[in-house]
């Protein structure tokens, strides 16, 4: 029993010793200098107002150009029918 208090204490001691070592080390990292960063902004070309407004624009003529579509050779047949009677 002995033997196990002692490995649970040691591997305690040795998480404890890690944790605050890595704290220490991202601590470390972190600088408090006074640099200057720039940043240049882009905008990619479908997050552009006008893009939407052309494509919903071409997107209704699409449609309304299938919609009413190729019927302009269509043939309309009649069929009249006739019956004789007996008089």
């Amino acid at each position: 029993m002995k033997q196990y208090i002692k490995a649970v204490t040691t591997r305690i001691v040795l998480f404890l010793l890690t944790f605050f070592t890595s704290t220490i080390y991202v601590l470390a990292q972190s600088s408090n200098s006074s640099a200057t960063t720039t940043t240049t902004q882009t905008q990619t070309w479908y997050t552009q107002p006008w893009v939407w407004i052309v494509g919903g624009a071409v997107f209704i003529l699409v449609l309304i150009a299938l919609v009413r579509g190729g019927n302009k050779d269509s043939v309309s047949i009649t069929k009249t029918t006739t019956t004789e009677r007996d008089v």
